[in-house]
């Protein structure tokens, strides 16, 4: 698994980005102020992770790293404002649909935002796991 880790964090970004479209564009899920910077930091996972796992560059993982801890912590942010009362008026959503507001709501529990934050920390630990088995092959890599 540690050498497929690009594969496999590349896969994780692509079923999200799909995911979210299909809500958005199949299911007419209008996203939220929150819904949108989530997908601006899952969106272009999608490229660079897979042209990183096509390459085999495991140096994209300092750069994608900043996207997904942010976009994490986002979707975290959206989580709680979902699920915890007074946190959606600390920072109100004043246009369009309320970031409060549930579309899917499995089991009391799953919602869009969770969904989005368990990519981001899958993404993150694949990435996170897989660099720390190969940090001595990159610095091979770059000598040759």
């Amino acid at each position: 698994m540690r050498d497929r880790f690009l594969y496999l964090a590349w896969v994780v970004s692509l079923v999200a980005t799909g995911g979210s479209l299909f809500m958005s564009e199949i299911l007419e899920f209008a996203p939220c102020k929150l819904c949108w910077l989530q997908r601006i930091f899952m969106y272009p996972l999608v490229l660079l992770l897979g042209r990183a796992a096509i390459r085999g560059d495991r140096r994209i993982v300092g750069y994608v790293m900043p996207l997904v801890i942010i976009g994490g912590c986002i979707s975290l942010y959206h989580y709680g404002e979902q699920k915890v009362p007074g946190m959606a008026s600390i920072l109100p959503c004043t246009v369009g649909v309320p970031c409060d507001e549930d579309y899917l709501d499995w089991f009391g529990v799953i919602t869009i935002p969770l969904m989005a934050l368990v990519a981001f920390v899958m993404i993150g630990l694949l990435l996170w796991f897989g660099s720390r088995n190969g940090g001595a092959q990159v610095e091979d890599d770059e000598e040759a």
